[in-house]
């Protein structure tokens, strides 16, 4: 920062040459907050964008599925920062313009993000939108068309054993809940409230509950140590265990659809961005069922995440 040196000046006709050389120090001054206010704005303009994401499998894979479908079908000088970090610092890394665009979910955006109390029950619709206005609102950052799936919490079971009980929904274990074992997350236990609304809202009273390690949990229910987990809907383990996920058919947990988010003025200088990004939600290629495949191709079968990207790309006439 250019700093103005304050110039003890005695005489008349030194006071011009005072005024010039303050003159210029404040010029100076200016044309350097200006450039630095001006360089991820001039980047926008000059064609470049930065993908970005979060550190875990879905994500890594999301950021290389939006890059590469962004330098395929697009002009833009796509730059990746992968695995950038969790939810606010990705967030704020996008607030601040060093990224321009990753994927969210909804719950996590309402939630964490603009800190703000879910009902249960609330339509996915309406909650998407209130979580898009928020965004515009505060962030000036814009959510895209959802992209078809939806990585939230819900209840699984063994498919032998759903199928034995007739269990296809939520409300559809109440009457059997006093013969079974529930096991969730630490992080599902320990909100104090999670475990007393889920029972209140279907009216279960389980046999018991137990506090599972993600990792261990998905075993732990294909061995029949509990009998329904709180798993996520987008889990590879879902299918290598071949494991029934019910319906949450009163929208108990919060929906994770997940939508890219861009920053306004890299839309506003790139105007065919939105719809371009947009015809990947309305190309109906993804579901829970895909992103857990997907998944499985790093988790399970040790590809690496780009590679899995460009491979769906390329499956679905996205890029050649």
């Amino acid at each position: 920062m250019l700093k103005i040196e304050h110039l003890i000046i005695k005489g008349a006709g030194r006071t011009l040459f005072k005024r010039k050389y303050i003159f210029i120090a404040i010029f100076l001054a200016m044309v350097l907050v200006l450039s630095a206010c001006s360089g991820k704005d001039s980047e926008a303009d000059s064609g470049t964008i930065t993908v970005s994401g979060k550190e875990f499998t879905e994500q890594l894979i999301m950021t290389h599925i939006l890059a590469e479908y962004l330098k395929a079908n697009t002009d833009l000088d796509v730059e990746v920062e992968e695995g950038l970090g969790g939810s606010f610092v990705v967030h704020e890394a996008l607030e601040k313009g060093d990224i321009d665009m990753y994927v969210e979910y909804t719950g996590t955006g309402y939630i964490s993000v603009l800190d703000k109390e879910f009902e249960p029950g609330t339509d996915p619709d309406v909650f998407y939108e209130e979580t898009k206005e928020g965004y515009m609102d505060e962030f000036n950052i814009k959510w895209l068309k959802p992209l078809g799936f939806n990585n939230t919490y819900t209840l699984a079971m063994r498919s032998d054993h759903a199928e034995e009980l007739g269990v296809e929904t939520f409300s559809d274990l109440k009457e059997y809940s006093e013969d079974l074992i529930l096991g969730g997350t630490p992080e599902f236990h320990e909100r104090d409230d999670r475990y007393d609304e889920l029972s209140e809202v279907y009216g279960f009273n389980f046999k018991d509950n137990a506090v599972l390690d993600p990792d261990l949990m998905y075993q732990a229910v294909n061995d029949g140590e509990v009998d329904v987990i709180t798993a996520f809907k987008t889990e590879p383990k879902i299918d290598e265990y071949d494991l029934t996920v019910l319906e949450d058919d009163k929208n108990f947990f919060p929906p994770y659809d997940a939508a890219p988010v861009v920053r306004q003025e890299v839309l506003d200088a790139n105007p065919d961005l939105e719809d371009t990004i947009n015809l990947l939600a309305e190309s109906g290629v993804f579901s829970d069922e895909t992103m857990s495949k997907l998944n499985g191709k790093v988790n399970t079968e040790g590809k690496k995440e780009k590679d899995v990207a460009i491979e769906f790309l390329k499956e679905h006439d996205l890029i050649d």
